[in-house]
């Protein structure tokens, strides 16, 4: 269900707009949804109708998004895996330091040989409902406020629902604009679309490589852009919006960690507004990646540092429960095909 659609349920009621608005932000800041004023009953501030209205919808909302398994990491995160109302699954995670990461996509179309969510494509896209839903079943759990839209999917894939979620969230959400993280392989519409919008997000870039020939390789479906181009337009962002890009880098071992790499990011970013991100790469035994050793690590992020570029180094949350993104959700599929082969064909009544 699309936010909009939360709305006009509201308004159908014959409630006001102002009474919709004040629905909409108790849900979108996990309050009850006849949450008002303090010390105010409800039917000081709601209209009958509405009120009478509010428990089915509850239930409807609550259906959006449920969480299936939990996974806490000993690094204070947690991996949650939500089945959506259709039976389909994502994954949300929560962060330390009041972050979620939130799944805008069923699957990805981008196909990134490193990642798991993108092995079956695009199953459906996630409406913007599911992605406020997600951060609902986070803020039940613990204080957020720091939602990223980079777990399953390409955001710019499903753009409209994206947006219109961060809308939501920037505004009845009460999370501040440059802590709402707009994460893309680096489509063109993202730096039309984005700078346009009342709740204008801070930007993550994946970049992965400095050489367009090993960037196509790790990000097969991504467009084909030069990564200097992606940087120049980026930096423009950055600059319009006030908020530094973060580059996403996932490390493989042997793939993209060579000094020549950190020589182009250095040359690429000097001097930018930019955060450079290094994410080690997620063992898992499907794939045949391997992350490199702490000590490479370390001294990839020292030479970066020396160079004059601002680096960090992000654990992908989950690491200890092999629950890398989409990993949750390809092991949930893989335990569940021995039930269907043993359950057999179906016969016809």
């Amino acid at each position: 269900m699309r936010i909009e659609a939360i709305r006009q349920l509201l308004s159908a009621t014959g409630a006001k707009d102002c009474h919709v608005e004040r629905v909409m932000r108790a849900w979108a800041q996990a309050r009850p949804l006849d949450a008002g004023p303090s010390r105010h009953p409800p039917e000081t501030y709601l209209p009958l109708a509405l009120r009478n209205a509010l428990p089915g919808l509850q239930e409807q909302l609550s259906a959006m998004a449920r969480v299936r398994a939990e996974h806490p990491g000993d690094d204070g995160s947690s991996r949650l895996l939500v089945e959506l109302s259709d039976g389909q699954t994502v994954e949300s995670v929560l962060l330390p330091r009041d972050g979620l990461c939130v799944s805008t996509q069923v699957g990805c179309a981008v196909g990134c040989t490193f990642c798991m969510t993108g092995r079956d494509g695009l199953l459906r896209q996630v409406s913007s409902g599911e992605m406020v839903a997600q951060v609902i079943l986070g803020r039940s759990r613990r204080k957020v406020s720091r939602v990223v839209f980079m777990g399953m999917g390409e955001p710019s894939h499903n753009m409209e629902n994206v947006l219109e979620a961060i809308d939501l969230l920037g505004t009845a959400g009460a999370i501040g604009h440059k802590n709402l993280v707009f994460s893309t392989v680096g489509d063109l519409r993202v730096f039309e679309r984005l700078p346009q919008q009342r709740v204008v997000p801070a930007l993550a870039l994946s970049l992965h490589s400095t050489r367009k020939e090993l960037r196509a390789e790790l990000l097969p479906k991504a467009p084909a852009i030069e990564p200097a181009e992606l940087v120049e337009l980026a930096e423009q962002y950055a600059r319009r919006t006030g908020y530094p890009i973060q580059y996403q880098w996932t490390l493989i071992d042997g793939v993209n960690d060579s000094l020549e790499e950190m020589d182009n990011i250095a040359r690429l970013l000097a001097g930018k507004y930019a955060i450079m991100n290094f994410i080690p790469y997620n063992v898992t035994a499907a794939l045949s990646y391997r992350r490199p050793p702490v000590e490479r690590i370390t001294e990839l992020t020292r030479y970066l540092h020396a160079k004059g570029v601002r680096t960090t180094v992000r654990n992908s949350a989950g690491q200890d429960v092999d629950g890398g993104c989409g990993q949750l959700r390809a092991r949930q599929l893989d335990d569940a095909q021995p039930l269907r082969r043993r359950a057999g064909p179906k016969t016809p009544a």
